[in-house]
């Protein structure tokens, strides 16, 4: 493989990985928070759906992003409210909503296109569209980096800079300020947090809402940017991949960022099956490449990968004592 070939790869990996960043950050400050959110695949769909028909309606893409968000925030509200106010159990509100979202999604696009539960392909305002980082044109001829630079970071929209960006802020955030410490007490031990005289279901909804931020941007980069549309079940199963690479990364951000790009790598492979083949010598089938993310992720959740120790608290209802 040379070095063209390497920088497209990483390219692609960079743009492939980007909503399982997102996602990943997401179930980061949800599950930090003690609340388990199966539902991180449902809330990407009804984002990317609603992010997608809004753009082609109004076409702007910055009002399909808002849409993306709230409808992901809709979604986010409905799982804190039967995992927090009501106590209902985490997995099966996640679950459940994965399923509503599944099938709205369709039926709304239908409704709204009649293109078989598609949206009109985005373009211009509709999109967002590549940005060139400064002098990367002028630094391509430099050897080895200016490539990197020119062909690799430079040349994406501004949500994957985004998602890049809020990997230090999540850091930040979560250990370096009152509100991260608290969160992450709540996830290790809320009794203590309410005996402090902190809202436990407070901080709860605080990290659910982030959450379905996080998701909604996530969504709304799979329509708006990596593709020109809102097309059938689009998320392929990111939303679980990305549960995945949070307990590979063991619920820490930058870590976050290491595995999601490693999912991202074997999704820009399945793309190349040529450099596949002139690395390992022989053809290998297609389906096994574009399986690859998948594989990853059941050896990561059989633990394959090390013992990783979730916050301890992690879906168990808050009781406030009397």
């Amino acid at each position: 493989m040379d070095y063209a070939t390497l920088l497209q790869i990483l390219d692609s990996t960079l743009r492939l990985g980007t909503p399982l960043l997102l996602a990943c950050l997401a179930g980061l400050f949800s599950e930090r928070a003690g609340i388990f959110d199966i539902g991180l695949e449902g809330k990407m769909l009804m984002s990317a759906m609603a992010s997608g028909a809004v753009a082609a309606l109004s076409g702007s893409v910055w009002i399909g992003l808002g849409a993306g968000i709230c409808a992901s925030l809709i979604l986010a509200g409905i799982h804190g409210l039967a995992s927090i106010t009501f106590r209902g159990n985490q997995l099966i509100s996640g679950v459940a909503l994965n399923f509503i979202a599944s099938g709205i999604t369709v039926l709304v696009a239908q409704a709204l296109f009649g293109q078989g539960g598609r949206t009109p392909p985005l373009q211009g305002a509709a999109r967002f569209n590549p940005i060139d980082l400064p002098f990367a044109e002028a630094l391509s001829s430099v050897p080895v980096l200016g490539p990197f630079y020119a062909e690799v970071l430079s040349g994406h929209s501004i949500l994957v800079y985004a998602a890049l960006a809020a990997v230090p802020a999540s850091w930040w955030l979560l250990y370096r300020t009152r509100f991260g410490l608290r969160l992450r007490a709540v996830g290790e031990n809320p009794a203590a947090v309410d005996t402090a005289g902190v809202s436990v279901v407070g901080l709860r909804f605080a990290a659910v809402a982030i959450t379905g931020v996080l998701c909604g941007i996530a969504g709304a980069y799979m329509a708006t940017a990596l593709q020109a549309g809102f097309g059938r079940e689009m998320t392929a199963g990111r939303g679980y991949i990305a549960l995945a690479a949070l307990i590979f990364a063991k619920w820490r951000p930058w870590s976050a960022l290491g595995a999601t790009m490693l999912f991202g790598f074997f999704q820009a492979l399945a793309l190349r099956p040529d450099v596949v083949e002139g690395v390992v010598g022989r053809k290998v089938p297609v389906s096994l490449l574009d399986a690859l993310p998948y594989i990853l992720t059941v050896l990561v959740l059989a633990g394959f990968v090390g013992k990783a120790i979730p916050p301890r608290a992690g879906g168990q209802p808050y009781v406030k004592e009397r």
